[in-house]
């Protein structure tokens, strides 16, 4: 099998030039769910359906500890986060986050707030001729979020902390300008944000409502002693910039709304219903298809542990595997007619964790299931829900998003003119 891999041509420009179309299309021409390749020069195992699902989320299979490539560590993930850990210190590291992301009135507390810096910006928005949603949106969230986490941020520096968290998530998989601005917004942000802790830990600091902040600062690891304050910055960018995050699926649902008139329809009168169950089921459901059927993560990785079989394929020890996620929310033998957009497809059943992977799949209380997961539904929820309401134009505009832009998002930023509140 080693040198099988070693006859196969890297990959890494064919995957920098498709894009997320690059690891389905190789699933696609092997006619199978398992392709063989080399990718930045390792050999590379690319897996895809529910079944794989169960295999690259088992920790006996695929370890995180060395997968990431230090360009995604320096901008997306940080060094020393909880995404490159495995086994007890994964386990400990992750009962934090779980702690502070999953309670749900720790979910409603954090949307709440966001909703509540929606409703200012919405006034603000009525006094200039067209805003950029997305860029508006990530400051609504970078304030809901800051304020829900107790992290103290003057109200000037708003728009630079919400600048620098987007050019985390935008840069990890560019090159050039992109990639350089990511690095520099997290060195940036984790100097910050190390003060802050040290700051927290010697009384010099205040964290308002025992948040997200003090629990980092506090935390005790899988050893018993606190994180260093640099990985304590980089934990708690990793409830920070997930959160800000939402924005791409707020755009992308700005989108969704413009092309088909009458999901919007839909979504604004359950959003006005005072039918509890009307309103949060469809723009529930709505939320879902969201993130179905648009672009976000193309895949997640991971090194295998040991020489493994998946389906009688042998996989070396130490190759990189890649688990299609983009692919997986588009295939045809799980979602019908899976290139329309439509939530009513929620409506008629449940679909469980190992069919819906836009972030990932495995379980969330035990493995490595994204435990911002219920939080970015919830705050999907709350905006789709809120721009449905609004009054707006959509002015003449590139709307287009590229499959081999990483992270894809409309080209435009989507841009409202005109907005004004709405009668909810």
């Amino acid at each position: 099998m080693t040198q099988r891999h070693r006859s196969f041509a890297d990959r890494t420009a064919a995957l920098a030039a498709a894009g997320y179309t690059w690891l389905p299309g190789l699933l696609r021409r092997a006619g199978t769910d398992s392709v063989l390749t080399r990718v930045l020069g390792r050999p590379t195992v690319g897996l895809h359906g529910p079944d794989a699902v169960r295999f690259f989320y088992d920790e006996s299979h695929v370890r995180r500890r060395d997968a990431a490539p230090d360009r995604v560590k320096s901008t997306l993930f940080g060094h020393g986060g909880v995404q490159g850990l495995d086994g007890r210190e994964h386990r400990v590291r992750r009962e934090l986050f779980l702690s502070l992301l999953t309670p749900a009135d720790a979910v409603a507390d954090l949307v709440t707030r966001t909703e509540a810096a929606w409703d200012e910006a919405v006034h603000r928005w009525a006094r200039r001729e067209r805003i950029v949603l997305f860029d508006e949106v990530s400051r609504v969230l970078t304030r809901g979020v800051c304020d829900w986490a107790g992290v103290p941020v003057e109200q000037d520096d708003e728009v630079a902390l919400a600048r620098d968290l987007v050019a985390m998530v935008d840069g990890f998989a560019a090159a050039g300008p992109r990639h350089r601005r990511a690095r520099r917004a997290r060195a940036r942000r984790e100097e910050w944000l190390s003060r802050l802790v040290a700051d927290l830990r010697a009384g010099r600091a205040f964290a308002p409502g025992r948040g997200a902040a003090e629990a980092v600062a506090l935390h005790r690891d899988a050893d018993g002693e606190r994180l260093p304050p640099r990985v304590a910055a980089v934990e708690l960018l990793n409830v920070l910039r997930p959160t800000v995050a939402v924005a791409w699926f707020a755009a992308f649902s700005a989108h969704a709304l413009h092309h088909r008139p009458e999901v919007a329809d839909r979504l604004r009168a359950s959003a006005r219903s005072e039918d509890v169950a009307d309103r949060s089921g469809y723009v529930h459901a709505f939320a879902q298809e969201v993130r179905r059927f648009y672009p976000f993560a193309p895949f997640t990785g991971g090194r295998a542990v040991d020489d493994l079989d998946w389906h009688g394929l042998r996989v070396p020890r130490d190759a990189l595997i890649l688990l299609d996620l983009y692919g997986q929310d588009h295939d045809p033998r799980l979602w019908t007619e899976p290139y329309a957009f439509a939530p009513q497809r929620f409506l008629a059943r449940p679909f469980g964790g190992e069919a819906l992977v836009p972030q990932g799949g495995g379980d969330m209380q035990t493995g490595h299931r994204c435990p911002g997961e219920p939080a970015t539904v919830a705050l999907l929820r709350a905006l789709a829900a809120r721009l449905a309401r609004l009054q707006y134009r959509v002015p003449r505009q590139d709307m287009r998003i590229s499959l081999r832009r990483m992270p894809a998002r409309p080209r435009s930023g989507m841009v409202l003119a005109g907005v004004r509140p709405g009668d909810a």
